[in-house]
Order: C-alpha cells, then sequence, then structure tokens
C-alpha cells in the first residue's frame, strides 16, 4: 500500500527522484498557467470506434477524431513524436509533430510523462508500416500522473499487488480487462435471459436481524437508531420467499451475500450471488431454469460451449447434462454397500481413503465428508447432484417416495459447485420443526436457539406460500468457469485481502 500523495509545494526530499520530478512539472504547468487536471471533452470518440469508421471509410476516406486517454508509450525523433494512446476500448498511436503543434506546444508534449491522460484530435491516417494512427493536430492535458507506472505496465507481474491495485492491473494488463468486460457481459445476458421469461429483478436488505436462508458464520455490526445487533445477510431467500408469500411470483436478485469464513482460491467472504424463486415450479423446472440459462449465457458471451476451467480441463457445456443422485454418487466411490456398514466401518474406510475423520463425528457427516472431498471435486462436466439428506438441506421440501432426502440438486461443474436449487418448502409448521433442529444443532441455549429462528418468515409462510422452485447461482465461479479463471480473485475487481503495512512512498 502507498501514502496519500501530499500537495506539490509541500516539502517531500523523500520522495523518489520521479516523482519529485513530476511534481517539479506540476509546478511549471500552473506557473505557465496550465490546468494540470482538465475538464469535461465534448465530441470524443473512442480508439475503437475511430479504427472502425476509418475502416468503413475506405482508403483515401479523411476522418477526424478527438480522443482521450492516457499515455503509455512515447518514441522521440527529433522534429516529431510517436506515442501510444490508451483507452476504455483499445490502443491507438498518435503522430505528434512540431510543425503542425507549434514549437512551444510541441515541447510541452514531450515534457508529458508515461500515464498522463490527455485529450487529442486530428486526422485518422495510415503509416507507411500499415498501421492506422491519429495525427494530432491539438492537444489538452487532462491528468497529470503524479506517480509513474509500473516498470512493467503492460502486465504487473506481483500477484498480491495486481490484486491490492487494480487500477494498476487495468491499465497495463489487456488480459486482466477482458475478464471483467466478459464478467460485466455475463451479468447482461443472465438479467436479460431472466426478464424475457417474466422474472422481475428485486432488492432485498442486506443488513438483517436474524441472519438465515444458509448456514454460515455471519457479519456482525451494531445498529445504534435501533440500539440492536444487525448482521450482513448471508443469503436473501427468507426475504425472496416473502414476496411469494405477497404475490410476486417469478422473482431474482443479484446481489452480495457476506459469510464470515474462511479465504482460498474458490472464497470470498464477499460475494456475488443470483437467487431466483418461481411460485408453481419445483426442483426439476429449477434443474431445467439454470441448464438453459447457463448455456445460453456461454453462447452468447463466448460464442461456444466448450470452456476450459482454471486447472486446465476442457469441459463441455452442451446440453443435456448429467443427473445423479448423492448416494449414486457416494457408493460409486464407497461401495454399493457403504449404506449398510456400520458406523466404525464407514469412519475406518473413510480415513483409509485420506479423509481426516475425528471419532465424534456423526455418520451422516462422514458420508459428507467423502461427498465434499472426494467426490466433488471429480464432478468435472456439468452434474446435478439430486436426493441429498434432509437433515443438510433446511429449507427444502422432503422427496415423497424418501423422507429421508429432500428434492434438491447441487449444480457441480469443473469441480465446484455452481448452483444449488430446491423445492421449496411451504409447509410453515415442517419449517418450523426443521429450524428448531437447527437451531439445537448450532446453537447453546435454548434462548440463544429461539434467537435464531425467523419468526416473521414462519407468520408469513402460515399466511400461504405457493408451491415453488428455487435456485442459487454463484457469479464469481461461473465467471471463472467462463474464463478459465484459477482463482476468484482474478474475477473480482476488489477482493479481500490481509491488511498490508504502509509503504514510504
Amino acid at each position: 500500500m502507498t501514502e496519500p500523495t501530499p500537495p506539490s509545494g509541500q516539502d517531500t526530499p523523500s520522495l523518489p527522484d520521479q516523482m519529485l520530478q513530476r511534481r517539479r512539472k506540476l509546478d511549471e504547468l500552473r506557473a505557465a498557467g496550465v490546468d494540470p487536471f482538465g475538464s469535461r471533452v465534448d465530441g470524443l470518440t473512442s480508439t475503437a470506434a475511430a479504427r472502425e469508421a476509418y475502416a468503413a471509410g475506405g482508403e483515401g476516406a479523411e476522418l477526424r477524431a478527438t480522443l482521450a486517454g492516457r499515455l503509455t508509450a512515447m518514441r522521440l525523433m527529433g522534429k516529431s513524436v510517436f506515442a501510444d494512446l490508451k483507452d476504455g476500448t483499445g490502443r491507438l498511436q498518435l503522430y505528434v509533430q512540431a510543425n503542425a503543434l507549434g514549437e512551444e506546444a510541441f515541447a510541452a508534449f514531450k515534457r508529458l510523462d508515461l500515464g498522463d491522460i490527455v485529450t487529442v484530435d486530428g486526422t485518422v491516417f495510415t503509416t507507411r508500416m500499415g498501421e492506422v494512427t491519429l495525427k494530432v493536430e491539438h492537444y489538452r492535458l487532462l491528468a497529470k500522473a503524479l506517480r509513474p507506472l509500473p516498470e512493467k505496465w503492460h502486465g504487473l507481474t506481483d500477484t498480491e499487488q495486481r490484486y491490492r491495485q487494480r487500477y494498476l492491473d487495468l491499465i497495463g494488463n489487456d488480459e486482466a480487462r477482458a475478464v471483467f468486460a466478459r464478467r460485466f457481459a455475463v451479468i447482461r445476458e443472465i438479467r436479460r435471459y431472466l426478464d424475457e421469461r417474466g422474472f422481475i429483478e428485486v432488492e432485498t436488505p442486506m443488513l438483517q436481524p436474524i441472519p438465515g436462508g444458509a448456514m454460515a458464520r455471519p457479519f456482525e455490526t451494531y445498529y445504534n437508531a435501533l440500539d440492536c445487533a444487525m448482521y450482513l445477510r448471508i443469503a436473501p431467500e427468507l426475504y425472496l420467499k416473502r414476496l411469494l408469500v405477497g404475490g410476486f411470483e417469478r422473482v431474482y436478485e443479484l446481489n452480495r451475500n457476506f459469510r464470515n469464513e474462511g479465504l482460498s482460491r474458490r472464497h470470498n467472504p464477499e460475494f456475488t450471488m443470483l437467487e431466483v424463486y418461481q411460485a408453481y415450479s419445483d426442483c426439476a423446472g429449477m434443474m431445467d431454469l439454470v441448464e438453459g440459462l447457463i448455456t445460453t449465457v456461454a453462447q452468447n458471451v463466448l460464442g461456444t460451449l466448450a470452456v476450459r476451467s482454471g486447472d486446465g480441463v476442457e469441459i463441455s457445456l452442451a446440453r443435456p447434462w448429467r443427473r445423479a443422485t448423492y448416494a449414486e454418487l457416494v457408493q460409486e466411490r464407497m461401495g454399493t454397500e457403504w449404506p449398510g456398514l456400520p458406523l466404525p466401518e464407514k469412519r475406518a474406510r473413510a480415513r483409509a481413503a485420506g479423509l481426516d475423520i475425528p471419532d465424534a463425528l456423526p455418520e451422516l457427516e462422514i458420508t459428507h465428508e467423502v461427498y465434499e472431498k472426494l467426490i466433488e471435486r471429480t464432478l468435472q462436466a456439468p452434474t446435478f447432484v439430486t436426493r441429498l439428506p434432509a437433515a443438510l438441506v433446511p429449507l427444502a421440501k422432503r422427496c415423497p417416495d424418501d423422507e429421508s432426502v429432500v428434492d434438491v440438486f447441487e449444480l457441480e461443474i469443473g469441480g465446484q459447485e455452481i448452483a444449488p436449487g430446491y423445492s421449496e418448502l411451504n409447509d410453515p409448521l415442517e419449517q418450523r420443526r426443521r429450524f428448531q433442529e437447527q437451531a439445537r444443532r448450532t446453537a447453546g441455549t435454548a434462548e440463544e436457539q429461539s434467537g435464531r429462528i425467523d419468526e416473521d418468515f414462519l407468520v408469513a409462510l402460515e399466511h400461504g406460500m405457493p408451491p415453488a422452485g428455487g435456485m442459487g447461482l454463484g457469479i464469481d465461479r461461473l465467471v471463472m468457469l467462463l474464463t478459465g479463471a484459477a482463482s476468484i480473485r482474478d474475477v473480482i475487481l476488489f477482493p479481500q485481502m490481509r491488511a498490508a503495512q504502509p509503504k514510504v512512498p
């Protein structure tokens, strides 16, 4: 991390030479009556649009353009300068001549630094080397860069610096810009897909009095005006279901969730989630919805259904996707006799498979450790894992043919969960029993247990919620899949990081 930049007039003998030189240039500009932090520019064209318009005009056509962007390269050649101007759409070469600008303006241009932001206007042409170039007739400084770009501005090699100073990564790393451009396109396509199918986008509270909708440790804060503890939401589920009760039959929310848990290449405590609820649907309907959504988004954004995971595995998203029950997958890995084995034998087999199984771990959690540690990572091709144990999912309906499992799916792609979906539980009495059982497992005293139960949500259910399907989709993980990113930090603009010690300067 860097310290704030002091005013140019302040005594700063400890600054590096390059920064001192830039401060002196700043003072010289102001002394000459030049505003080093300019104002609005009208009639702008992007570098990409200028290239496109020039190509469309054909040979011999004259195109005038006004551009603005950052200087990323300068090559001095006597009475002329070749420079690179980079904006949000790409790069365009500039050709600057003393006889076009005048000696004084040309000399001032040569004193500009890499990283300075300028606006230029002139005529587009093609050089003898075949490069599309703008012949500059006028320019104006818009922002003096007081710090130099990194030595290798075309791509930071320090991974931590890339995450901490994302703005530098975006300036110099076209691949990073492309990843985030793809992320934004994915989100646009998701909204378009759902909007076209009659879903409406809604907003629900991020500060909640009871953290609900998922099993996770919340971030806690304090609401001074109400004199009570509040929690950053771990999921919007219970509020979205209230909207089903209220008569909004197809709703979705695309927003942040927060879980006060670990950091890893697949986990960030602040993450983006899509949640969708559809009245009169069910788990099967949600499988069809998410399968159609992801394949449509991939085709529209990537132009293909073939992707490569961050681990280098080739994955086809072509439909139909595999559907397998939780029990089938466990038995494939641990043997068909697994369900009938006594607890000591299950514990021994799990340990023999390389798992760390404490003596006190219950039978259900031993099996889930097998699934999470030994099976999930092997599911590279899209796979709907269905019929999970009821104790793992307190908000879903039980399967009518087997009450020990619930009518849910977990969509696995590339060895990680991308989306869970349910046939939503709408029986308020059964929901209360599930909440109470969940509270007994996670809370201590009776008072603490009752404080974990969202009574207002149960009251809403008692007014009648239609049968519904619900689905969540991890946007960050989906973008990882569609960009081939190896870490979730590569697809989040500003990922959470440990605090760094300040550096001078």
